[in-house]
């Protein structure tokens, strides 16, 4: 076919095209109003010789016109404070322009048509809407190309595990890129080959347009079906993949009818900006949008009245509001939406769609996350996803979602976010303000959440706090002790800058906040010395690694195993368990018994006729003993041994020992230690003393009663005597 031919095939398509498009808009506002009005024959003969000048027809072909979205409206009201009486106002006028549009309607429906026939007088409805299905029907067999080709792709996907968090999102995945991949063979097929010709520019806009409405639509039912997995794809495991946990029914229904409202939705908004290119005005489209936009009322309600119930367990509960309930609730909320739409009302319809939409769409993701990443099956052999990934993903979701709220709020507000003037209206610069202050919340919030997730995760994998040692054991100690005061510092940080930013935000002055908090600090440094003293003290402390938590220290009267810091004190448990908070300023030199290893003397007493070599030997080979148990050996450093005699005391001589353990063991070891000793010394005949009284020999209890006695009655005489004497 010659491109003469192509052209003349062409412009009977676009004219054809155009036609079913007027004739819809008829069928849908009624033929009665355009046939009510008759036009002027005179006027009709001047606008064919208008339209039949080159020029004129070149400059029609040429013009691209933007389609004017509702929430971009530019006029004066558009940016006026939001009160009662203005909402009110601004519905009186909008529906008064609507009322005042209507007459005009069947002029400029009979203005596009005329225009249609004179840019396409050689073609014909059918053929403009052949040309469409034309390219789409290429689109679809290129498609099923595609699937046939990338059946090893299918059968690779379904045999993908789904009994395991770690399967289900590479599935996930793996159906994502499928559906990518189709959408653009759909895409290559329509848009792609139509535009691989060169056409004219009026049916080049007409044509791309249509060919939008089903790319769209197809997109949007291949991300649909990749999500909610219907049974109409025939996969078993199709109810254990899905990211939403549902029924198959419910599944076939949303898939259903979201491809329904997306479809409606996409073609009315490409026919209204291509009536824009035919002259519609402004006031003309908002008047045919109002049938347009009940039929998407009409087939969102039936999306919501036609779905299906949901499942009912004998566990769960019933719902404070049931399914009747929701129903009627949603039907008021849309009706409401609609009846806002009508009027005009743009910044309470944006604010009032994402009031509902925002908390449904971050609820919905919350259990799509919770429910694509839950813990594996019993029988699967997989690790399960860290709550602390689960929690931190969630998070991540929830922010991309108000933020995506907020700049479209931003946008259907007009308000521009990086300038502030003195112009603006006080409404508008609390918008701004709030809206700024809500991203930097909860961007803040967003990093916390990272921050304290990755940080308690950390504090889980490490052992208990009364571990300490070497090496690794050593490391996490120190982790365990300064992690929770790196938290802090980065919570106050992030809690300072954001507020900062807020109040930025809103428009006031940091600048001075600062200076003054600059003086303020200064003049707290130097009445609040102690408190500097300590927090400064604790820093050092740290810095110097003079301590740990599960390390037992001991500070002038202070004494006991480290639980916890803060930022001015440490927390001692002592060993009888009640607690000590000791400022950092007041510990001074710290005694640490918990750091590397600790050696344990001890002394026992021996009679004087022990052979010593003989002790030596027994308690050497306990120390042997103690080191070849393996319950002990772990503990034990060096192994018990004797020094040698250390004292000949009253009763007996003392023989002093030692032994080298962890911090904390020698306590535990050297107990068993005693037990041991004694029961080797009694078997070898070696006697541990204890006090006696001894009695000289050759004096009898007797006498030793009677010159008590004499003693008493001289010191009884002598204190006589000298009574007399004076």
């Amino acid at each position: 076919m010659s491109w003469a031919a192509w052209s003349i095939a062409t412009r009977r398509v676009v004219s054809a095209a155009a036609r079913v498009a007027v004739a819809a808009l008829l069928l849908t506002l009624g033929t009665a109003s355009v046939g009510a009005q008759a036009v002027e024959p005179g006027k009709v003969d001047t606008l064919l010789q208008l339209l039949s000048d080159p020029d004129v027809k070149a400059w029609l072909a040429a013009r691209q016109t933007a389609p004017d979205a509702p929430a971009a409206a530019t006029s004066p009201s558009a940016v006026a404070p939001l009160s009662l009486s203005a909402i009110l106002d601004r519905v009186k006028g909008h529906l008064r322009e609507m009322a005042d549009a209507v007459p005009k309607l069947p002029g400029q429906f009979a203005r596009a048509w005329t225009i249609l026939e004179l840019e396409f007088e050689e073609e014909g409805l059918v053929g403009i809407v052949a040309l469409i299905l034309g390219f789409v029907a290429v689109g679809f067999g290129l498609d099923w190309v595609a699937r046939r080709l990338a059946t090893p792709y299918r059968n690779w996907m379904k045999a993908l595990p789904y009994n395991t968090p770690q399967g289900r999102v590479r599935n996930l995945g793996a159906r994502l890129v499928y559906a990518a991949m189709l959408i653009g063979v759909f895409v290559l097929g329509t848009a792609g080959v139509f535009l691989a010709f060169t056409w004219p520019p009026l049916l080049r806009e007409i044509v791309l347009g249509y060919l939008s409405v089903a790319i769209i639509t197809r997109a949007t039912m291949m991300a649909v079906r990749a999500f909610l997995m219907p049974p109409s794809l025939g996969l078993a495991q199709a109810v254990h993949i899905r990211v939403f946990p549902m029924t198959d029914e419910r599944a076939e229904h949303w898939y259903r009818w979201i491809g329904i409202n997306v479809f409606w939705f996409v073609f009315v908004v490409v026919t209204f900006s291509l009536m824009g290119t035919f002259g519609f005005d402004t006031v003309s489209r908002y008047a045919l949008s109002i049938p347009a936009s009940f039929i998407q009322l009409v087939l969102i309600l039936m999306m919501v009245w036609r779905r299906p119930r949901l499942p009912v367990t004998e566990t769960q509960k019933p719902p404070a509001i049931g399914r009747t309930g929701w129903t009627w609730l949603l039907s008021v909320y849309f009706t409401f939406v609609w009846l806002m739409q009508i009027g005009g009302t743009w910044k309470l319809y944006w604010l009032v769609v994402a009031l509902a939409a925002l908390p449904a769409t971050i609820m919905m993701a919350h259990r799509g996350v919770t429910f694509l990443l839950r813990d594996p099956e019993p029988d699967a052999n997989a690790p399960a996803i860290a709550p602390v990934l689960v929690a931190v993903v969630d998070r991540a979701i929830r922010l991309l979602l108000i933020l995506a709220a907020a700049y479209v709020l931003i946008k259907a507000w007009g308000l521009e976010i990086t300038s502030m003037t003195a112009g603006d209206a006080v409404t508008n610069r609390i918008l701004r303000g709030l809206l700024n202050a809500v991203v930097i919340v909860l961007a803040a919030d967003f990093g916390w959440s990272i921050v304290k997730a990755v940080i308690a995760k950390r504090l889980g994998t490490l052992e208990g706090p009364a571990v300490t040692g070497h090496g690794m054991v050593a490391q996490q100690a120190r982790l365990k002790t300064l992690l929770p005061i790196f938290q802090n510092m980065l919570f106050a940080a992030i809690f300072t800058m954001a507020v900062l930013m807020v109040l930025s935000s809103l428009g006031i002055e940091i600048g001075p906040l600062i200076a003054g908090a600059g003086v303020v600090g200064v003049a707290i440094g130097f009445g609040a010395q102690t408190l500097v003293k300590d927090v400064i003290s604790g820093i050092f402390y740290l810095l110097d690694d003079a301590f740990r938590v599960g390390e037992y220290i001991q500070s002038g009267s202070y004494k006991g195993t480290i639980e916890s810091f803060s930022l001015r004190s440490v927390k001692l448990r002592h060993h009888r368990g009640y607690l000590f908070t000791v400022p950092f300023g007041e510990l001074g030199a710290v005694q640490n018994m918990s750091r590397d290893w600790v050696i344990d003397k001890f002394s026992i007493n021996v009679d004087y006729d022990t052979d010593i070599e003989k002790a030596r030997k027994i308690i050497k080979k306990i120390g042997q003993q103690f080191l070849d148990n393996p319950e002990y050996a772990p503990h034990i450093i060096e192994p018990l041994k004797m020094q040698g005699v250390e004292n000949f005391g009253d009763f007996g001589i003392e023989l002093r020992m030692k032994m080298m353990t962890k911090p904390g063991q020698q306590f535990i070891i050297r107990r068993k230690a005693y037990v041991a000793i004694k029961k080797a010394f009694e078997d070898n005949g070696i006697r541990i003393p204890y006090p006696t009284v001894h009695v000289r020999d050759g004096e009898s209890p007797s006498h030793a009663a009677a010159q008590a006695m004499l003693a008493k009655k001289a010191d009884e005489a002598a204190a006589q005597s000298a009574a007399v004497a004076t």
